[in-house]
């Protein structure tokens, strides 16, 4: 009798600091929020730098204190947990269907080799047809239905919640102890017995008696089960995202002439005689180009047109895949936009040829009685910001050196170079970087976060900032204010799964101090090692090439495009790219697009995707040679790689 009245009121006294410690914390929270939203409204200019970000609409209503969990609308915490998980899936679902069946009314999602189900609404001059998209409020990178990860605040949640449990578990233990001392003793005496048996499988996982309903036999069988996303962050690849959506998928490993080693992914179509290259920029990778799901990214939209698909990645990531195991982090992260053209790329796309080549010589027998001077297929290549600037001085110095850069067209998206011409704040990390180089090399070998902590934690504060809006709507304005006012999703980006625990893109000391260079000389020219001999060594002249002068020896069509809203690298720098190339005899065009600059790959833009495509489907059949240009007076340097060069 003792005993029940014991159990109860150390039952409701538990739910009663459960809910307590509960509230407090979402008053909290609740607090946070509204003081971010008031700032928000203080704040100048937040119109245009939140304009087109999903998630930060700001619409605070004020309520009354909330019941106890288990009281809200007469349902256990469960029952509301499960209705809330339907209609979440439920909103975030999506429909998919091509204008002749609007009149039909159907309901599922075409499959992902239905051209149909790529697009949306059809617009003249685009090769998709039209799309028809419900329930599409819900359109966050990392879309809420396949999220999973846990915020800040839900962890502390469960800490408090957790630490509550134990403590008046040991509490009721105690006073069961004490209660009924026999029954304490015998279970005492049963839990040593059984403890050298479980300390056997302890290491193994936990062990979970299951049953199957519907069994002949439906006796518990034990399974063991091990726990391998205990800290609950997203760390899914490009190979999960493109699998998951029902994509082929292939990895192929790529080692430099410097030894790094490189992921190069593939959306395989082995038949197809039209490839295309995909290069991210800075602090990116292979995701950006698929993280807008089916619709609205370019690799699945290239893939339905019937490309076979390449996505690179550059070196630069924390876990530094290198074929020598032990190199270290300063050895590793010594190399600068020089290396990502003149060894990222080249292997990429050697390899690139190589697999093509011979698989469709294997399965076009036809094909093998062609000359070894005729590639058998037409390479593309789709390039962001950084991406942009390696691209173009990959094909520069692949003419230099007369070696084949197996291009067919360049389509570049606010490529970077030229900096002149940026926001405040990139002035001032110029002269930092320039003035302090020689001190920072040293100690700062690369930019990244180093331990896997605090890379966690930016995964989880990502989540936080969509859970509350004014707080991710504050954070995105100051981001914006301090990148010169561009509107980009940069909240949003952060929650972009590669950026994990495991690992991250980072970017080299040296990269940065190559854009610094170029920034300050106002040339898009090659690293600088700092004094005229290396520089010699390297590029057989006492100062860096500037590639601005060897644009007249592209023999390919490019294609600009810039962002108008575009703060990182605006209009007018690309304009510079176009005068320069137009000048030079290029077959050039340049566009512009209502575009901040992580949109081009961030943002689900059907008119971007429907541009690049339509210039994509300007080169001709795989057997026709392009037309080489080369001015008649250009003097053309002996380019040196060496290895060992110290900046």
């Amino acid at each position: 009798m003792i005993q029940r009245f014991v159990d109860d009121v150390l039952a409701v006294t538990k739910e009663s600091v459960k809910t307590f410690t509960y509230e407090s914390l979402n008053n909290v929270v609740r607090l946070i929020n509204g003081l971010s939203a008031l700032l928000l409204t203080l704040l100048p200019g937040r119109g245009s730098v939140l304009e087109g970000v999903h998630g930060w609409e700001l619409r605070p209503t004020f309520r009354g204190p909330r019941f106890p969990r288990w009281m809200e609308n007469g349902v256990s915490s469960f029952n509301q947990f499960i209705h809330e998980l339907s209609v979440d899936s439920d909103d975030s679902s999506l429909d998919y269907s091509s204008g002749e069946e609007d009149g039909i009314g159907n309901e599922y999602p075409a499959t992902p080799s239905s051209q149909s189900s790529r697009g949306s609404r059809s617009s003249p001059g685009s090769p998709w047809p039209s799309i028809k998209r419900v329930h599409s409020h819900k359109e966050h990178v990392v879309h809420s239905t396949t999220d999973r990860r846990r915020g800040v605040i839900e962890d502390l949640h469960l800490a408090s919640e957790i630490f509550i449990e134990s403590a008046f578990e040991m509490v009721h233990k105690a006073a069961h102890f004490i209660l009924s001392p026999l029954d304490t003793i015998r279970t005492l005496f049963r839990w040593l017995w059984s403890w050298s048996s479980c300390e056997r499988d302890h290491d193994a996982g936990v062990i979970v008696p299951t049953a199957t309903l519907g069994d002949d036999d439906p006796v518990p069988s034990e399974r063991t089960y091990t726990f391998h996303q205990s800290l609950n962050t997203d760390a899914r690849t490009c190979q999960d995202v493109i699998t998951e959506l029902g994509y082929p998928y292939e990895a192929i490993r790529v080692v430099t002439n410097d030894g790094y080693v490189l992921l190069l992914e593939r959306i395989p179509r082995r038949d197809a005689r039209k490839v295309l290259y995909l290069q991210h920029g800075i602090f990116d990778s292979s995701m950006g180009w698929v993280s807008n799901g089916v619709v609205g990214s370019p690799a699945f939209a290239a893939f339905d047109q019937g490309y076979d698909v390449y996505l690179g990645n550059f070196r630069g990531l924390v876990s530094r895949e290198h074929v020598d195991k032990n190199i270290s982090s300063r050895q590793y992260w010594k190399y600068s936009i020089n290396e990502h053209a003149m060894e990222d790329i080249p292997a990429m796309i050697e390899k690139i040829h190589e697999v093509k080549t011979s698989e469709l010589k294997l399965s076009q027998p036809e094909l093998a009685e062609e000359t070894d001077s005729d590639q058998p297929f037409k390479l593309c290549a789709l390039c962001h910001s950084m991406g942009g600037a390696a691209m173009l001085m990959y094909v520069i110095t692949r003419r230099i050196e007369e070696k084949p850069h197996r291009l067919s067209r360049l389509v570049l998206l606010s490529p970077a170079g030229f900096h002149d011409d940026a926001p405040f704040i990139f002035t001032v990390i110029e002269n930092l970087l320039l003035l302090l180089s020689p001190l920072l090399a040293p100690f700062v070998p690369g930019l990244y976060i180093p331990t896997r902590f605090f890379r966690m934690l930016l995964n989880k504060l990502a989540r936080d900032f969509h859970h509350y809006p004014a707080v991710g709507g504050l954070v995105q304005t100051v981001v914006s204010y301090f990148l010169g006012g561009d509107s980009s999703n940069w909240v949003g980006v952060l929650g972009i799964p590669h950026y994990n625990m495991n690992d991250m893109p980072g970017v080299s000391f040296r990269v940065g101090l190559h854009l610094a260079q170029m920034k300050h000389a106002k040339k898009f020219r090659m690293f600088d090692y700092g004094n005229a001999s290396q520089n010699m060594e390297a590029y057989g002249s006492p100062e860096p090439l500037d590639l601005g002068e060897y644009f007249g020896l592209f023999d390919i069509p490019v294609d600009l495009v810039a962002g108008r809203k575009d703060q990182v690298i605006r209009p007018t720098m690309v304009k510079r790219y176009y005068k320069m190339m137009k000048d030079a005899g290029v077959d050039v065009s340049f566009n512009e697009f209502e575009y901040a600059h992580l949109d081009f790959t961030f943002s689900h833009r059907e008119e971007l995707l429907a541009y690049v495509m339509s210039r994509l489907l300007l080169v001709g059949e795989p057997g026709s040679k392009p037309k080489l240009k080369l001015k008649p007076s250009q003097k053309v340097p002996k380019l040196r790689r060496n290895d060992k060069l110290d900046g």
